[in-house]
């Protein structure tokens, strides 16, 4: 497995560098208006006063975006599930169904490396790229508030980034589990991609709509401290988003373990048996 290990992080090099110093030049920059808004902070206010409660429902519920990690949590935390899911949703769909779908998977396969080293090698590798990643964040935004007024709390910083992790590596096992399941990676990341903006928006729109705040318990997007990271880490949201990714990652080993490897071409959609059976008797 560490052989594996070793040589899925060496293949994650360059999305590692383009996600993490992108996301980490993001975040300092975003460090660096503070500094600006801060000097005419009540026309800042008045700004987000006139704009529509459909649009603020995005943003979070309690959120004071005239302090540092306020204005944090509206630019950078509230709209990083979408922006790092499809990195996610990427990595999970093609973790293994890439190279199966371009025939490499069998060829993996006939070597001398078993099935159960090949899932959590490449499994390990791309959640320390994830880490790495956001790593890379923590210290832009520590780093950026050397030089400018806006402070933060590291432990609170990463706490937040903590339950983005958690968040990130649900929709990772999601996409991943569903690749095992759906007859081809496109359609397993595309029905993960719809969950997460469906997700998204559900909650956004929930402090808004009643029958929506019925139902926003049951997303995951609930459990994600976009903007109130900066009061503490929730240890329960944390480990239930955590303990769904394990079921996820655990169900597709399972299933990964199961079944056949299919070769360069197969995963296209095919009709019922008994939609087959209609056509040829006709």
């Amino acid at each position: 497995m560490l052989t594996v290990f070793k040589h899925s992080l060496s293949r994650s090099r360059g999305g590692i560098l383009g996600w993490g110093l992108s996301l980490a030049l993001f975040a300092f920059l975003m460090v660096m208006f503070f500094d600006t808004i801060a000097e005419d902070i009540d026309t800042f206010s008045q700004l987000l006063d006139a704009y529509p409660p459909e649009m603020m429902a995005f943003f979070g519920e309690g959120a004071e975006f005239t302090t540092p990690e306020g204005f944090l949590s509206l630019e950078f935390f509230s709209f990083m599930p979408l922006v790092l899911g499809v990195y996610a949703i990427i990595a999970g769909s093609g973790l293994l169904a890439g190279d199966e779908e371009s025939g490499v998977l069998d060829l993996i396969a006939a070597q001398p490396v078993s099935r159960s080293d090949l899932f959590w090698g490449r499994l390990l590798s791309w959640t320390v790229a994830l880490v790495v990643i956001l790593a890379l964040v923590w210290g832009a935004v520590m780093f950026s508030s050397t030089f400018y007024t806006a402070e933060y709390d590291g432990a609170n910083l990463a706490g937040g980034l903590l339950s983005l992790t958690a968040l990130m590596i649900f929709f990772f096992g999601l996409a991943l589990l569903l690749s095992m399941l759906l007859p081809s990676r496109r359609l397993a990341s595309m029905v993960t991609g719809i969950a997460l903006v469906a997700a998204f928006f559900v909650d956004g729109l929930s402090g808004l709509n009643d029958s929506l705040a019925s139902v926003v318990e049951y997303l995951p997007l609930y459990y994600y401290q976009g903007d109130t990271w900066s009061r503490g880490f929730e240890v329960n949201h944390f480990l239930l988003l955590a303990g769904f990714s394990v079921m996820f990652i655990g169900l597709a080993w399972w299933r990964f373990m199961a079944r056949d490897i299919r070769v360069g071409g197969e995963g296209g959609f095919t009709l019922p048996k008994f939609l087959r059976f209609r056509k040829s008797a006709a």
